[in-house]
């Protein structure tokens, strides 16, 4: 089980922690929302719950609850910017479709 992070997304991540003393990770996870069904959340983190599982590279936690791990495992995360935007972006081996705006995405769900 693992999350990657690039390197513009553990440098945007680092940029986020360094402000904020009280954080101790980064919290990724999802929540139904959008067209195809689950949105991408990305929050920092003040505590590690029991149930969480937890991802370092490079310095950077990255904190998943245990409900959301199986939809987004394998997940590489980069950060980019494209002219006055930037967001993080989402390489989801688990999704199956995604919405034309690409904020959601959908997984198969087991029979």
């Amino acid at each position: 089980m693992t999350i990657q992070l690039t390197t513009a997304a553990r440098e945007r991540m680092q940029d986020f922690l360094a402000k904020d003393p009280q954080a101790c990770g980064v919290r990724f996870g999802i929540k139904r929302t959008g067209c195809s069904g689950f949105g991408y959340t990305v929050d920092l983190a003040t505590a590690v719950a029991g149930d969480d599982t937890v991802f370092e590279q490079d310095g950077v936690r990255v904190i998943v609850d245990r409900k959301a791990l199986p939809f987004v495992d394998g997940t590489e995360i980069d950060f980019q910017r494209q002219g006055l935007n930037a967001t993080f972006v989402f390489r989801n081996p688990n999704a199956t479709g995604e919405c034309g705006c690409g904020e959601s995405f959908t997984v198969e769900t087991p029979a």
